[in-house]
């Protein structure tokens, strides 16, 4: 029998962890850790091996719970901070080659579960559905789209192994190119550059300054985001299930990503200032360890295949999103920026932004949060291709 069984002992352990890992993170000792080893996999791997050892259960009431009703109340929190307004202003460049990298995923998942299907275990088409989210922005998207199509625990751990190492391992190649990009701008064509013309509006753009959280500011957070996920839930159980991918569980995530995206139009996106997107990441955290917590840690032994699957799909993304950047003659900058908002996100294109052109990790936060509004509904895209792909 488990350690420790109840749920709300569970629930303590779990965000204990997760606390202990963010604290260990801002170690200086630990830092160059954390570079290599993202908090994401200590937060779904230290549960796993948690329940490995007989600490927490496999099975538990708080798994189900946290799936239902905090997810999509992160989901409405973390779209809260999206300055639509301000994407649009970057540009065609800039978005088209955004739009390539997207594409380049989409076609590569297809592309690889063609190659490697008869290799793969049935279901692979949802674990890299899931991954395909990841990699249209980030891990917010990974997490909401497995849930919502019900990739089983252990195989989502082995996707965050290939998201982790390939992932990581292409934006180590994309900074490496760094060194190039003003004799790749040539071969490209550049005569243009719209970094200069952005500068000036992304130097205003990311200045959202936080602000004091406040008792009253703290309630309306959780109201709105646990209110009215809750109502997106109730609506979503009364649609039709649309093949594997878009189930009840589906128009639920879909409908509160509409939502949030509408509320960021709204002054209640000021509430981002304030941290709902901290309580956002909260929640999404709390989910992600209750998955681990559930998953056999002999699964990994699947991971070889995928990797190889991961190195075939980066290929993909990178050869459409070098040939459609060639085709706009956009710069190295754009290209490597909108590859890693794709891949990474808003964690590391600001990065990659900015080892490119001094100044101009906002374009990178912009690109990364288009990314993010995107990894939904093109991951559910890539997710139902695939499942397509495996039948045949």
């Amino acid at each position: 029998m488990p350690l420790i069984q109840d749920p709300t002992a569970v629930l303590v352990y779990l965000v204990s962890l997760i606390g202990l890992i963010y604290y260990v993170k801002e170690q200086n000792w630990a830092k160059k850790v954390f570079d290599i080893i993202p908090p994401v996999i200590w937060v779904y791997f230290l549960p796993m091996i948690s329940t490995t050892l007989g600490i927490t259960p496999e099975q538990s009431d708080l798994y189900g719970w946290v799936k239902t009703y905090l997810l999509p109340a992160a989901l409405i929190m973390l779209l809260l901070s999206a300055d639509v307004r301000a994407i649009a202003k970057l540009g065609p460049k800039a978005i088209g080659t955004m739009l390539a990298g997207t594409l380049g995923i989409v076609l590569g998942g297809v592309i690889s579960i063609a190659i490697f299907g008869a290799w793969l275990p049935a279901d692979a088409w949802q674990g890299m559905g899931a991954l395909s989210g990841s990699w249209i922005g980030g891990s917010t998207n990974m997490v909401a789209i497995g849930t919502s199509i019900g990739v089983r625990d252990e195989l989502f751990g082995v996707m965050i192994i290939v998201d982790t190492i390939v992932g990581y391992g292409w934006m180590g190649i994309v900074i490496f190119i760094s060194a190039f990009q003003s004799r790749l701008d040539k071969w490209n064509r550049v005569t243009n550059s719209p970094v200069d013309s952005l500068t000036e509006h992304l130097a205003t753009s990311d200045n959202k300054k936080p602000e004091p959280l406040t008792f009253p500011s703290l309630v309306f957070i959780l109201v709105l985001g646990l209110g009215l996920g809750f109502v997106c839930l109730e609506v979503g159980k009364m649609l039709p299930d649309l093949g594997k991918v878009v189930t009840s569980f589906g128009w639920t995530v879909i409908l509160v990503s509409l939502l949030g995206l509408g509320l960021s139009f709204t002054p209640v996106a000021k509430l981002e200032k304030q941290g709902a997107s901290h309580v956002g990441n909260l929640f999404l955290y709390l989910l992600l360890a209750t998955i681990g917590a559930k998953a056999d840690l002999r699964a990994i032994t699947e991971a070889p295949l995928f990797l190889a699957v991961g190195v075939v799909w980066i290929s993909v993304h990178a050869t459409i999103l070098f040939s459609v950047g060639r085709l706009l003659k956009a710069p190295m900058f754009l290209i490597a920026t909108s590859s890693q908002a794709n891949i990474g996100g808003v964690v590391s294109a600001p990065i990659v932004a900015s080892v490119y052109q001094k100044g101009m990790a906002p374009v990178g936060l912009l690109m990364g949060v288009l990314g993010n509004i995107l990894g939904l509904y093109f991951g559910f895209l890539t997710a139902q291709l695939m499942e397509w792909v495996s039948r045949l």
